[in-house]
């Protein structure tokens, strides 16, 4: 009887067609996890250098006239894109021909809580990929180690042989489809409770900045009614 390969390609190779279905599965989920972390960390890398650096233009006593006609003309996210909108919203208003600012203040807060969602959908992108391999993943390997280990005892009935060099064999191709199943999952779980809690403090970061652009437009308002 030949000694069976138990790498963990020939442990792949000799596993059932459904087992080797699920792993492919598996580890195709695992590299597309693995994309989606990589791309969400530049994301939120570059989201927050951003916000820091347009926190401190605003706050650095440049006229918001010139500050918005620099931005309005470009692609803006974050505090950016709460910037730009507002001032349309403002300078919509009062440069339409119309002096009239009644609603003008609820308008900017309805403009200003829209533009956060909207950055905030954007950051919460594909984060449900994360999610859905984090819990399904090990009941996805479960199921290819059920079917596998059923495979194995169906094996065994037929030869008649319980000894260990027969049944070892079958037992680890079907644990190898949970073990894949964990290795897609944890880390996908990992980071998603990881962007989870950078997405709440940077869009508390939008939500504080735009508190603060609403009372000094607000003022604004006040000196102008």
């Amino acid at each position: 009887m030949p000694t069976p390969d138990m790498s963990l390609w020939g442990l792949f190779l000799q596993a059932h067609f459904v087992v080797k279905f699920v792993m492919i599965g598996l580890l195709a989920a695992s590299v597309w996890c693995w994309a989606i972390v990589i791309d969400k960390q530049l994301l939120f890398t570059r989201t927050k250098r951003n916000m820091d650096r347009f926190e401190k233009i605003f706050w650095s006593g440049q006229s918001l006239e010139d500050l918005y006609r620099s931005l309005a003309n470009r692609p803006n996210t974050g505090m950016a894109a709460l910037f730009v909108a507002a001032m349309r919203e403002w300078k919509r208003s009062y440069e339409s021909g119309s002096r009239s600012v009644a609603g003008l203040q609820q308008r900017i807060d309805k403009v200003l809580d829209v533009t956060i969602a909207r950055e905030t959908e954007r950051l919460e992108s594909n984060l449900l990929v994360l999610a859905t391999v984090g819990s399904a993943g090990p009941f996805i390997g479960l199921f290819g180690t059920v079917w596998g280990i059923m495979t194995a005892f169906q094996s065994i009935a037929a030869s008649k042989n319980t000894s260990l060099a027969v049944v070892a064999p079958g037992i680890a191709e079907a644990l190898f489809a949970t073990a894949i199943g964990l290795i897609a999952a944890i880390p996908a779980v990992i980071f998603y409770n990881k962007f989870s809690s950078q997405v709440g403090r940077q869009a508390g970061r939008m939500e504080g900045f735009a508190d603060e652009f609403s009372a000094i437009l607000s003022r604004q308002i006040d000196e102008r009614a």
